[in-house]
């Protein structure tokens, strides 16, 4: 049997006092893919960072032997040349990872110039041939263009021929599809899948894939490593780990996928929100002749008709740009319809001035994405959560806001002995749960949730869910919401709508949609899902 390609033996990685990885041990073979896996601080990040001697101030015990050299004890200038050279990495957010200043070329070509002596014409075709192995068009002229003058997806699919240009031995790649749409993801994945299949036949390229994405590890992985709390707690083939997982804490990660938690709506259950033909449009300045811009439009969502039931959730998928968050804002008459009516209790939104406008804003919430963007950094968990009260119920005394505060703390599992303390202070999970008290403060009808667990680990993901699903059934809570994730909106969606460059392209119930898809995109979508 011959030797693996990377063995790591006994490595513990500690931070001052903080023992961050705690004496693991595992082997990857020439051209194996490897997937390690765990929630966010479970320690996978800091192994990779620790396998390439990226990291400063940690104390770093044990042996990493890449084709027989000891990776721990080799100089900086040695690792040098092996970086990129023999092992790559793709980090998670290519928009921090690569320099705004140079172009992508530029940045392709520094590896090639470094590592393998090429001249910088020869560089640059070389770094156009990556671009366009690697799926993005016209790379003649991409090669030019810098980071932000691409999408997402293009970044990620840039970085990745960065991290391949000189035939690296091993790939270590960290959440690479964490931020990307659905079907990006699955193009993503199936470009490191044949890139990885042609370079097992000339060098035996192995991958190590860092990721929560359980869907991704079974449809990538030949093997799995999980990761709890810095200790490696399970190793196995990927079917045996997924059929037969042997420790707590894999089979708590597997049950961790979204369930459905569907209460029925009731058959009498009165229309909520509802909109005619609604459109919405965005100014734009186009450059005309003799150096003049003139003004243009940019149609963001195509009229469309909808309507959210009282104690209903209404899904909305679709990529990014589809006009998702759009409508959102236009429905919560936050950003202006350009053509149509939206009702909510059977008046428009337009009737609403002064003080009732007021108290339709207490009526109409929104929880995002980004809990830690989302929430002031300046103020108390107390603060934030009362803000609300303070201007939709001037009324009440001090005392009658601070327990208003503690009684929504604790509906959503935060205790109050929390209230003095910042965000920063708290976890992901506990913080969207504290952007969730928010909206809830001040009594709502019907909250729209953008995106509210995308950015969380499955188990915490898990958790969130079920919390919204328990307090739709307590306040009879209309959700509109919005996300990506086709496992999520099966799990709370009671009906979803499909979106696609602006256009509602398919709606219905929300099994039907997803098992029964009717629209080549949809289908697309579901297809992508599955992986």
């Amino acid at each position: 049997m011959s030797a693996p390609l990377l063995s790591v033996e006994n490595l513990s990685v500690r931070f001052g006092d903080t023992e961050a990885v705690k004496d693991i041990s595992f082997a990857i073979g020439r051209g194996e893919r490897v997937a390690l896996v765990g929630e966010s601080g479970s320690g996978k990040s800091v192994t990779a960072l620790a396998i390439l001697r990226l990291l400063q101030d940690a104390q770093i015990q044990g042996r990493i032997m890449l084709d027989g050299v000891d990776l721990a004890s080799v100089s900086e200038r040695e690792m040098r040349g092996l970086r990129g050279n023999d092992i790559a990495m793709i980090f998670q957010e290519p928009m921090t990872a690569l320099n705004p200043l140079y172009s992508i070329g530029e940045q392709i070509a520094e590896a090639l110039e470094l590592h393998e002596g090429l001249f910088p014409k020869q560089a640059k075709a070389r770094a156009v041939e990556l671009l366009r192995r690697t799926g993005i068009p016209e790379p003649e002229r991409r090669v030019s263009h810098f980071p932000h003058e691409l999408s997402g997806g293009q970044r990620q699919r840039a970085m990745i021929a960065m991290a391949l240009a000189c035939r690296p031995k091993l790939l270590l790649a960290d959440e690479p599809t964490t931020a990307l749409d659905v079907t990006i993801r699955a193009q993503i994945i199936e470009l490191l899948l044949e890139l990885q299949r042609d370079a097992a036949e000339t060098r035996g390229m192995a991958v190590l894939l860092i990721t929560h994405d359980l869907n991704l590890v079974r449809r990538f992985a030949q093997r799995v490593a999980v990761m709890e709390k810095g200790v490696l707690v399970e190793c196995a083939v990927t079917e045996t780990l997924f059929t037969n997982p042997q420790h707590p804490y894999t089979r708590k990660l597997l049950d961790s996928r979204p369930q459905r938690e569907i209460h029925p709506v009731l058959p009498i259950a009165p229309v909520l929100l509802e909109a005619r033909g609604v459109a919405v449009d965005y100014a734009t300045s186009q450059p005309g002749p003799r150096g003049w811009f003139r003004r243009g439009r940019f149609r963001a969502v195509h009229p469309l008709d909808l309507a959210l039931r009282q104690g209903e959730t209404l899904g909305v998928v679709g990529e990014s740009g589809s006009g998702k968050s759009t409508l959102a804002m236009a429905l919560l008459g936050l950003q202006r319809a350009s053509e149509g009516q939206i009702e909510f209790q059977g008046e428009p939104l337009s009737a609403y001035r002064g003080k009732a406008q007021r108290t339709l804003r207490s009526r109409m919430q929104i929880v995002f994405q980004d809990p830690f963007g989302s929430l002031s950094p300046r103020m108390t968990i107390e603060e934030i959560v009362g803000e609300g009260l303070a201007l939709h119920r001037p009324q009440l005394t001090e005392d009658e806001r601070r327990t208003r505060v503690v009684d929504v703390l604790r509906e959503v599992g935060i205790d109050a002995r929390a209230m003095s303390r910042y965000p920063h202070e708290f976890s992901g999970g506990q913080r969207q749960r504290i952007a969730i008290a928010r909206a809830l403060v001040v009594d709502p009808q019907m909250i729209v949730l953008d995106e509210p667990t995308s950015a969380l680990d499955v188990s915490i993901q898990q958790q969130v869910l079920h919390l919204l699903a328990q307090l739709q059934i307590k306040y009879n809570l209309s959700y509109l919401f919005i996300s990506h994730d086709l496992a999520v909106m099966r799990a709370m969606a009671h009906r979803v709508l499909v979106f696609k460059d602006g256009y509602l392209v398919e709606q219905g119930d929300t099994e039907s949609v997803l098992f029964d898809p009717q629209n080549d995109y949809t289908r697309a979508l579901v297809a992508a899902a599955m992986l």
